[in-house]
């Protein structure tokens, strides 16, 4: 199974809104309450918000197709576009997302490969990324793809402090 991958425009800014908000729940719904979940949505995926990343020019984000469907999508930023303060030599893996009825399928690794790719392009060294430390299959997946923990930080959901872990990957 082969995705075809997209990179998104301003123009895809309502799609992005519907994969970014559908993917989020789907990952993180059973373990929060609705009134944190709906405040992180409300905060995260707004339209104005979403349109400030898309013109960011340290960000990218790319769609995941598969049979012509969006099934997933994934969010790079480089500089002082990521989420903590990396070297220039980094690249964050902000979001990287597939809907559940498509994993195990090698999505997630398709979407890596397209980060790698990314990477050495723009000659980054580092991949790294947060992931929280309750979403297991996520750190399984990482780690498997080569990452180990350096580190954690405080993220919050809605209005309640979760820890995520700092994974990283140096490349060859």
């Amino acid at each position: 199974m082969t995705l075809t991958l997209q990179q998104c425009t301003q123009k895809d800014l309502q799609k992005l809104q519907k994969i970014s908000v559908d993917t989020f729940t789907e990952t993180f719904q059973d373990q929060n309450s609705v009134e944190n979940l709906n405040a992180y949505l409300e905060r995260a995926f707004n339209l104005d918000q979403l349109e400030q990343e898309l013109s960011h020019p340290c960000s990218q984000f790319f769609f995941a197709y598969y049979n012509a469907e969006v099934v997933g999508y994934l969010k790079l930023n480089t500089n002082e576009a990521q989420s903590e303060a990396m070297d220039r030599e980094s690249l964050e893996i902000e979001r990287i997302y597939i809907k559940r009825k498509y994993q195990k399928h090698g999505f997630g690794k398709q979407l890596l490969n397209k980060t790698i790719e990314t990477a050495k392009i723009l000659n980054k060294k580092k991949l790294w990324l947060g992931v929280w430390e309750h979403n297991e299959n996520a750190i399984a997946f990482y780690k498997k793809m080569g990452f180990v923990q350096t580190g954690s930080h405080t993220f919050f959901m809605g209005d309640e402090p979760q820890i995520d872990l700092i994974m990283t990957k140096t490349l060859e």
